[in-house]
Protein backbone atom coordinates (compact mmCIF):
# COMPACT_ATOMS: atom_id res chain seq x y z
CA UNK A 1 0.00 0.00 0.00
CA UNK A 2 1.51 3.52 -0.96
CA UNK A 3 1.66 5.73 1.89
CA UNK A 4 -1.34 8.20 0.25
CA UNK A 5 -3.67 5.08 0.20
CA UNK A 6 -2.18 4.35 3.64
CA UNK A 7 -3.04 8.04 4.84
CA UNK A 8 -6.38 8.09 3.49
CA UNK A 9 -7.52 4.53 4.98
CA UNK A 10 -6.48 6.50 8.22
CA UNK A 11 -8.16 9.59 7.78
CA UNK A 12 -11.96 7.81 6.96
CA UNK A 13 -11.33 5.47 10.10
CA UNK A 14 -10.70 8.15 12.32
CA UNK A 15 -13.74 10.18 10.79
CA UNK A 16 -15.46 6.94 10.98
CA UNK A 17 -15.04 6.18 14.46
CA UNK A 18 -14.16 9.66 16.47
CA UNK A 19 -10.72 8.02 17.68
CA UNK A 20 -8.30 5.56 16.97
CA UNK A 21 -5.46 4.13 18.65
CA UNK A 22 -1.96 3.57 16.82
CA UNK A 23 -2.02 -0.15 17.64
CA UNK A 24 -5.05 -0.28 16.20
CA UNK A 25 -4.48 1.35 12.77
CA UNK A 26 -1.29 -0.37 12.45
CA UNK A 27 -3.28 -3.90 12.47
CA UNK A 28 -5.68 -2.40 9.83
CA UNK A 29 -3.33 -0.67 7.03
CA UNK A 30 -1.00 -3.85 7.72
CA UNK A 31 2.28 -1.76 8.49
CA UNK A 32 4.37 -0.80 11.67
CA UNK A 33 3.04 1.13 14.21
CA UNK A 34 6.21 3.63 13.61
CA UNK A 35 5.22 3.92 10.20
CA UNK A 36 1.29 4.49 11.06
CA UNK A 37 2.98 7.08 13.39
CA UNK A 38 4.95 9.41 10.76
CA UNK A 39 1.33 8.92 8.69
CA UNK A 40 -0.07 10.68 11.61
CA UNK A 41 1.96 13.05 11.92
CA UNK A 42 1.99 13.76 8.73
CA UNK A 43 -2.34 13.97 8.74
CA UNK A 44 -1.90 16.51 11.74
CA UNK A 45 0.13 19.10 9.75
CA UNK A 46 -2.39 18.96 7.51
CA UNK A 47 -4.94 19.82 9.92
CA UNK A 48 -7.00 16.89 8.99
CA UNK A 49 -6.74 14.97 12.51
CA UNK A 50 -5.16 15.26 15.83
CA UNK A 51 -2.57 12.90 17.68
CA UNK A 52 -3.75 12.06 21.08
CA UNK A 53 -1.88 9.40 23.61
CA UNK A 54 -1.66 6.24 21.63
CA UNK A 55 -3.63 7.54 18.75
CA UNK A 56 -5.87 9.84 16.53
CA UNK A 57 -9.19 11.61 17.35
CA UNK A 58 -11.06 14.07 14.94
CA UNK A 59 -9.74 17.78 15.22
CA UNK A 60 -10.72 20.13 17.50
CA UNK A 61 -9.68 18.55 20.27
CA UNK A 62 -12.80 17.31 21.51
CA UNK A 63 -13.70 13.76 20.26
CA UNK A 64 -16.98 12.75 19.26
CA UNK A 65 -18.91 9.96 20.37
CA UNK A 66 -18.39 6.47 18.19
CA UNK A 67 -21.61 4.58 17.93
CA UNK A 68 -21.57 0.87 19.39
CA UNK A 69 -20.72 -0.77 16.02
CA UNK A 70 -16.88 0.75 15.52
CA UNK A 71 -16.41 0.75 19.58
CA UNK A 72 -16.87 -3.17 19.72
CA UNK A 73 -14.14 -3.64 17.49
CA UNK A 74 -11.24 -1.07 19.14
CA UNK A 75 -8.80 -2.15 21.56
CA UNK A 76 -10.84 -5.54 22.12
CA UNK A 77 -7.62 -7.43 23.76
CA UNK A 78 -7.56 -4.28 26.29
CA UNK A 79 -11.22 -4.27 27.12
CA UNK A 80 -10.85 -8.00 28.35
CA UNK A 81 -7.91 -7.74 30.37
CA UNK A 82 -9.34 -4.45 31.98
CA UNK A 83 -12.58 -6.65 32.79
CA UNK A 84 -11.00 -10.05 34.08
CA UNK A 85 -9.15 -7.53 36.58
CA UNK A 86 -12.35 -5.10 37.57
CA UNK A 87 -14.42 -9.02 37.92
CA UNK A 88 -12.10 -9.94 40.52
CA UNK A 89 -13.17 -6.87 42.63
CA UNK A 90 -16.59 -8.22 42.92
CA UNK A 91 -17.10 -9.88 46.28
CA UNK A 92 -20.39 -12.53 46.67
CA UNK A 93 -23.39 -11.46 47.69
CA UNK A 94 -22.79 -7.12 46.63
CA UNK A 95 -24.68 -4.92 45.27
CA UNK A 96 -23.41 -3.01 42.53
CA UNK A 97 -23.95 -0.67 39.55
CA UNK A 98 -22.85 -1.13 35.95
CA UNK A 99 -22.99 1.55 33.28
CA UNK A 100 -23.18 1.70 29.28
CA UNK A 101 -20.31 0.99 27.17
CA UNK A 102 -18.33 -1.97 25.43
CA UNK A 103 -15.57 -1.83 28.60
CA UNK A 104 -18.94 -2.34 31.05
CA UNK A 105 -20.68 -5.48 28.73
CA UNK A 106 -17.11 -7.20 28.81
CA UNK A 107 -16.96 -6.97 32.80
CA UNK A 108 -20.73 -8.38 32.80
CA UNK A 109 -19.98 -11.56 31.12
CA UNK A 110 -17.44 -12.32 33.65
CA UNK A 111 -19.55 -11.08 36.67
CA UNK A 112 -22.18 -14.22 35.52
CA UNK A 113 -20.15 -16.26 37.54
CA UNK A 114 -20.63 -14.62 40.80
CA UNK A 115 -23.01 -15.43 43.05
CA UNK A 116 -25.44 -13.78 44.72
CA UNK A 117 -24.94 -10.50 42.70
CA UNK A 118 -27.09 -7.26 42.46
CA UNK A 119 -26.44 -5.44 39.10
CA UNK A 120 -28.25 -2.17 38.74
CA UNK A 121 -27.75 -0.93 35.26
CA UNK A 122 -29.24 1.43 32.53
CA UNK A 123 -27.04 -1.01 29.62
CA UNK A 124 -29.41 -3.63 27.77
CA UNK A 125 -26.41 -5.36 26.71
CA UNK A 126 -25.24 -5.97 30.57
CA UNK A 127 -28.42 -6.93 31.00
CA UNK A 128 -28.37 -9.17 28.17
CA UNK A 129 -24.65 -10.49 29.47
CA UNK A 130 -26.06 -11.47 32.95
CA UNK A 131 -29.39 -12.46 31.72
CA UNK A 132 -29.19 -16.23 31.99
CA UNK A 133 -27.07 -16.11 34.83
CA UNK A 134 -27.68 -17.96 37.93
CA UNK A 135 -28.05 -16.38 41.49
CA UNK A 136 -27.45 -12.82 39.74
CA UNK A 137 -29.99 -10.59 40.36
CA UNK A 138 -30.92 -7.45 37.20
CA UNK A 139 -32.69 -4.30 38.23
CA UNK A 140 -32.80 -2.32 34.84
CA UNK A 141 -33.56 1.54 35.17
CA UNK A 142 -36.65 3.38 33.16
CA UNK A 143 -36.12 5.87 30.72
CA UNK A 144 -35.79 5.98 26.91
CA UNK A 145 -33.56 3.64 24.57
CA UNK A 146 -30.30 5.42 23.45
CA UNK A 147 -30.06 3.01 20.23
CA UNK A 148 -26.22 4.34 19.39
CA UNK A 149 -25.27 2.39 22.46
CA UNK A 150 -28.05 0.37 23.97
CA UNK A 151 -28.73 2.10 26.61
CA UNK A 152 -31.78 3.66 29.12
CA UNK A 153 -31.32 7.90 29.55
CA UNK A 154 -33.51 10.28 30.69
CA UNK A 155 -34.94 11.53 33.46
CA UNK A 156 -36.80 8.07 33.96
CA UNK A 157 -33.47 6.67 34.52
CA UNK A 158 -32.50 9.12 37.20
CA UNK A 159 -35.27 9.27 38.87
CA UNK A 160 -34.89 5.71 39.24
CA UNK A 161 -31.60 5.57 41.04
CA UNK A 162 -32.87 7.88 43.45
CA UNK A 163 -32.35 6.32 47.13
CA UNK A 164 -30.93 3.56 46.00
CA UNK A 165 -26.95 2.87 48.00
CA UNK A 166 -24.83 0.22 46.16
CA UNK A 167 -21.08 -0.85 47.42
CA UNK A 168 -19.61 0.03 43.79
CA UNK A 169 -19.91 1.45 40.59
CA UNK A 170 -18.26 0.40 37.37
CA UNK A 171 -18.45 3.07 34.49
CA UNK A 172 -16.25 3.83 31.08
CA UNK A 173 -16.63 6.89 28.99
CA UNK A 174 -14.88 8.03 26.22
CA UNK A 175 -11.75 9.88 27.61
CA UNK A 176 -9.84 9.85 30.82
CA UNK A 177 -7.96 13.01 32.43
CA UNK A 178 -6.34 13.59 35.79
CA UNK A 179 -7.40 17.36 35.24
CA UNK A 180 -11.87 16.87 34.45
CA UNK A 181 -12.12 13.12 35.36
CA UNK A 182 -13.79 10.90 32.94
CA UNK A 183 -16.25 12.41 30.35
CA UNK A 184 -18.46 11.25 27.64
CA UNK A 185 -19.46 12.90 24.13
CA UNK A 186 -23.53 12.76 25.40
CA UNK A 187 -24.91 15.25 27.49
CA UNK A 188 -28.03 12.38 28.18
CA UNK A 189 -25.50 9.85 29.11
CA UNK A 190 -22.81 11.77 31.02
CA UNK A 191 -26.39 12.93 33.26
CA UNK A 192 -27.89 9.17 34.27
CA UNK A 193 -23.57 8.36 34.45
CA UNK A 194 -23.86 11.16 37.33
CA UNK A 195 -26.57 9.75 39.00
CA UNK A 196 -25.14 6.13 38.85
CA UNK A 197 -22.52 7.64 40.96
CA UNK A 198 -24.24 9.25 43.46
CA UNK A 199 -25.70 5.63 44.40
CA UNK A 200 -22.33 4.23 44.89
CA UNK A 201 -19.91 4.13 48.11
CA UNK A 202 -16.86 3.79 45.62
CA UNK A 203 -16.66 4.26 41.52
CA UNK A 204 -14.36 2.09 39.74
CA UNK A 205 -13.23 3.57 35.91
CA UNK A 206 -12.60 1.43 33.25
CA UNK A 207 -10.69 2.68 30.38
CA UNK A 208 -8.19 1.42 28.28
CA UNK A 209 -4.68 3.57 27.52
CA UNK A 210 -6.25 5.15 24.23
CA UNK A 211 -8.91 7.20 26.59
CA UNK A 212 -6.18 8.51 29.15
CA UNK A 213 -5.49 12.28 28.04
CA UNK A 214 -8.66 12.26 26.12
CA UNK A 215 -11.03 14.67 26.79
CA UNK A 216 -14.49 15.08 25.67
CA UNK A 217 -17.35 17.39 26.35
CA UNK A 218 -19.43 16.73 29.63
CA UNK A 219 -17.06 15.39 32.81
CA UNK A 220 -19.37 12.82 34.36
CA UNK A 221 -16.84 11.70 37.39
CA UNK A 222 -14.56 14.12 38.61
CA UNK A 223 -11.12 12.89 39.39
CA UNK A 224 -11.02 13.53 42.94
CA UNK A 225 -14.28 10.93 43.09
CA UNK A 226 -12.59 8.13 41.87
CA UNK A 227 -11.91 5.52 43.86
CA UNK A 228 -9.92 3.39 41.51
CA UNK A 229 -9.23 3.21 37.74
CA UNK A 230 -8.76 -0.47 36.07
CA UNK A 231 -6.44 -0.36 32.91
CA UNK A 232 -3.84 -1.72 30.57
CA UNK A 233 -0.43 -1.06 30.34
CA UNK A 234 0.89 1.78 27.45
CA UNK A 235 2.86 0.81 25.02
CA UNK A 236 6.50 1.64 25.75
CA UNK A 237 6.53 5.20 23.41
CA UNK A 238 3.53 6.54 25.09
CA UNK A 239 4.79 8.54 27.67
CA UNK A 240 2.10 11.26 27.94
CA UNK A 241 -0.04 8.06 28.82
CA UNK A 242 2.21 7.28 31.38
CA UNK A 243 2.16 10.71 32.82
CA UNK A 244 -1.20 11.07 32.82
CA UNK A 245 -1.43 7.62 35.33
CA UNK A 246 1.03 9.57 37.22
CA UNK A 247 -1.00 12.52 37.69
CA UNK A 248 -4.10 10.44 38.18
CA UNK A 249 -2.17 8.29 41.00
CA UNK A 250 -1.04 11.58 42.41
CA UNK A 251 -4.82 12.68 43.16
CA UNK A 252 -5.44 9.34 44.93
CA UNK A 253 -6.62 7.14 42.33
CA UNK A 254 -5.40 3.84 43.03
CA UNK A 255 -4.68 2.27 39.46
CA UNK A 256 -4.67 -1.03 38.58
CA UNK A 257 -3.01 -1.84 35.09
CA UNK A 258 -3.21 -5.58 33.36
CA UNK A 259 -0.48 -7.05 32.69
CA UNK A 260 2.29 -5.78 35.04
CA UNK A 261 5.19 -8.12 35.60
CA UNK A 262 5.36 -7.55 39.23
CA UNK A 263 4.21 -9.88 41.39
CA UNK A 264 2.73 -10.22 45.41
CA UNK A 265 3.91 -12.74 47.68
CA UNK A 266 0.33 -12.66 49.13
CA UNK A 267 -1.82 -16.12 49.77
CA UNK A 268 -3.26 -17.77 47.07
CA UNK A 269 -7.04 -16.96 46.57
CA UNK A 270 -9.36 -19.65 47.66
CA UNK A 271 -10.25 -22.35 45.39
CA UNK A 272 -13.38 -21.35 44.56
CA UNK A 273 -12.15 -18.00 43.28
CA UNK A 274 -11.33 -18.07 38.92
CA UNK A 275 -7.94 -17.75 38.19
CA UNK A 276 -6.94 -13.94 37.06
CA UNK A 277 -4.26 -12.17 35.13
CA UNK A 278 -1.37 -10.31 36.59
CA UNK A 279 -1.72 -7.04 37.41
CA UNK A 280 -0.37 -4.02 39.06
CA UNK A 281 -1.39 -1.83 41.96
CA UNK A 282 -1.13 1.85 43.02
CA UNK A 283 -2.57 3.29 46.34
CA UNK A 284 -1.76 6.45 47.08
CA UNK A 285 -4.06 7.85 49.64
CA UNK A 286 -5.23 11.36 49.23
CA UNK A 287 -8.48 13.14 50.18
CA UNK A 288 -11.64 11.81 48.77
CA UNK A 289 -14.64 14.38 47.70
CA UNK A 290 -17.93 13.56 49.62
CA UNK A 291 -20.61 12.74 46.35
CA UNK A 292 -23.59 15.15 46.83
CA UNK A 293 -26.31 13.38 48.37
CA UNK A 294 -24.15 10.43 49.17
CA UNK A 295 -23.97 8.90 52.92
CA UNK A 296 -20.25 8.82 53.37
CA UNK A 297 -17.36 10.31 51.72
CA UNK A 298 -15.64 8.01 48.92
CA UNK A 299 -11.78 7.48 50.49
CA UNK A 300 -8.76 6.17 48.71
CA UNK A 301 -7.95 2.50 50.49
CA UNK A 302 -4.37 2.56 52.50
CA UNK A 303 -1.34 0.79 50.52
CA UNK A 304 -1.40 -2.64 49.88
CA UNK A 305 1.63 -4.14 51.23
CA UNK A 306 0.40 -7.98 51.58
CA UNK A 307 -2.61 -10.49 51.69
CA UNK A 308 -5.94 -9.76 50.94
CA UNK A 309 -6.99 -6.25 50.25
CA UNK A 310 -9.26 -3.80 52.14
CA UNK A 311 -12.86 -4.21 50.99
CA UNK A 312 -13.27 -7.75 50.25
CA UNK A 313 -11.74 -7.20 47.46
CA UNK A 314 -9.72 -10.67 46.33
CA UNK A 315 -7.44 -10.35 43.48
CA UNK A 316 -3.65 -10.69 44.31
CA UNK A 317 -2.16 -6.86 43.90
CA UNK A 318 1.50 -5.06 44.51
CA UNK A 319 2.80 -1.98 44.35
CA UNK A 320 3.02 -0.51 40.81
CA UNK A 321 7.26 1.55 40.55
CA UNK A 322 6.53 4.98 40.13
CA UNK A 323 7.18 5.52 36.65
Amino acid sequence: MFAAERRQLILEMVRANGAVSLRELARVVQTSEVTVRRDVRALEAEGLLDRRHGGAVLPGGFTRESGFPQKSHLATAEKTAIADLAAGLVDEGEAIVVGAGTTTQELARRLARVPGLTVVTNSLLVAQALAHANRVEVVMTGGTLRGSNYALVGSGAEQSLQGLRVSRAFLSGSGLTAERGLSTSNMLSASVDRALVQAAAEVVVLADHTKLGTDTMFQTVPTDVITRLVTDDPPPHDDRAATELQALADQGVQITVAGGAQSDPSPAPPPSAAARPPRRDVSLPGPRRQVPGSGSPLRSAPPVVGGEPPGGERARVADLRRR
